[in-house]
């Protein structure tokens, strides 16, 4: 096992590698390349990501503790399999297009600016998380807490609130349509 601490990695390619079990603690990787790296049991305990692509990582039991992306590519990554002990991420400028968090639990998770199209929020607890100017085209929202989140700047939602628990939650007068799509009313 790999331990680090406090320590910065510029443009290091670890595409395709084996980084199983590694440990990293107030770690900051700037321009890094984790494509299809396999991070099976890794922990990131206070770390930053910067213009990092993380696209078709592994993220099997990887513990995700107070980590920080931004203007990551993050695509087609499953967080549902990241280890639940201390789960807590944010998001500024990334691509998470086709990934999914089935079942976490992300409370006060900020999602800001984010490219999210087609991101599975299915069984997600999101109270009091925010989704600033994020674009939501097609994400899936079933079955998810989202009481106290804040969409009134996020665009493209569609939430069924029969099927969400949304008390609470901040939308703009343009986002109404969003919730109403599923009685087939025409807005203007």
């Amino acid at each position: 096992m790999q331990v680090h601490e406090d320590k910065k990695f510029d443009t290091v390619d670890y595409s395709e590698q084996n980084l199983s079990e590694s440990e990293f603690t107030d770690c900051e990787f700037e321009g890094c390349n984790f494509t299809k790296t396999n991070l099976t049991s890794a922990t990131f305990m206070n770390c930053k990501f910067n213009n990092c692509n993380l696209a078709l990582a592994n993220l099997k039991d990887v513990g995700l503790k107070d980590a920080q992306f931004t203007d990551c590519k993050l695509m087609g990554l499953d967080f549902s399999v990241c280890n639940n002990f201390l789960f807590a991420v944010g998001f500024e400028k990334c691509q998470l297009d086709y990934s999914t968090f089935y079942g976490k639990s992300m409370r006060r998770t900020k999602f800001i600016a984010c490219s999210m199209k087609e991101v599975d929020f299915t069984e997600v607890q999101l109270s009091e998380s925010i989704f600033t100017s994020s674009d939501l085209n097609g994400a899936t929202f079933s079955r998810s807490v989202l009481e106290k989140a804040d969409f009134r700047l996020a665009k493209n939602y569609i939430i069924d609130p029969e099927q969400n628990k949304i008390k609470k939650a901040k939308f703009s007068t343009e986002g109404i349509a969003g919730l109403l799509a599923n009685y087939n009313l025409e807005i203007d």
